[in-house]
């Protein structure tokens, strides 16, 4: 069954949903309906060339990369060792999202959905302090100087790669990432697992199993687990 959201900020019980994690469409983008949206589980995911208002999804299998479980293989750890990236955080926010749009001509697609609504929903969260961005930064070579940097590259570096979420008790739900060059993902993925491990954050929401999540350690766990997880926040 799929629900017809209204006004209300609320949602229905995600058992009650298709089989693919749709649960319901409707509503707005606003910051108070998602992150009650995230509190619960659901994301928003829709094709907006297609869909006029936003589709919710809440799949019961749910897939995490708990942070102390990061797999870093042998190549990483020698990449991880050089000095030619630059991992940082929230220092690109709207850069990181806008690359997580267009690149590979993502935007070009009709069933893209990194949009221009999600793109300010997300924008405003984090403006809120509710969203985080990972970037990372390409080193110039030495004695190499770009021209036409954006101001917030600076010192010639160039975004290679970034990933974005929203930040909700003490756990990251994963909205996109984007690499220009080979493993700038992983570099990101791998920043943001040590980062939550500090400070004992509980779980990275990949939404979904890829091969990239599975290479890095993420497992399937039931939504009962998943809540019971992110409300002993």
């Amino acid at each position: 069954m799929v629900w017809q959201l209204d006004d209300e900020l609320w949602f229905p019980n995600p058992q009650w949903g298709e089989d693919d994690g749709l649960v319901a469409v409707g509503g707005d983008l606003s910051a108070n309906r998602l992150l009650l949206a995230y509190s619960y589980g659901f994301f928003p995911w829709y094709a907006f060339k297609m869909d006029s208002e936003p589709h919710w999804y809440c799949p019961l299998d749910r897939y995490v990369i708990f942070p102390n479980e990061i797999h870093i293989s042998h190549s990483m750890r020698q990449l991880l060792r050089q000095d030619k990236y630059e991992v940082t955080s929230n220092e690109d926010f709207e850069g990181v999202i806008r690359g997580c749009s267009t690149a590979q001509q993502r935007d070009e697609d009709n069933c893209a959905w990194l949009g221009p609504n999600i793109i300010e929903a997300y924008t405003r969260l984090y403006r809120l302090g509710h969203a985080a961005s990972i970037e990372v930064w390409e080193r110039p070579a030495a004695g190499e100087h770009r021209e036409g940097t954006a101001s917030k590259e600076g010192q010639g570096r160039r975004l290679v790669g970034g990933l974005y979420g929203v930040t909700l008790r003490k756990a990251f739900f994963g909205e996109s990432m984007f690499s220009l060059v080979p493993n700038a993902s992983k570099l990101a993925l791998i920043y943001l697992a040590k980062a939550m491990e500090r400070i004992g954050g509980h779980f990275i929401d990949c939404q979904f199993e890829t091969p990239l999540f599975k290479s890095m350690g993420g497992r399937h766990i039931s939504y009962d687990e998943y809540m019971k997880i992110l409300e002993g926040s």
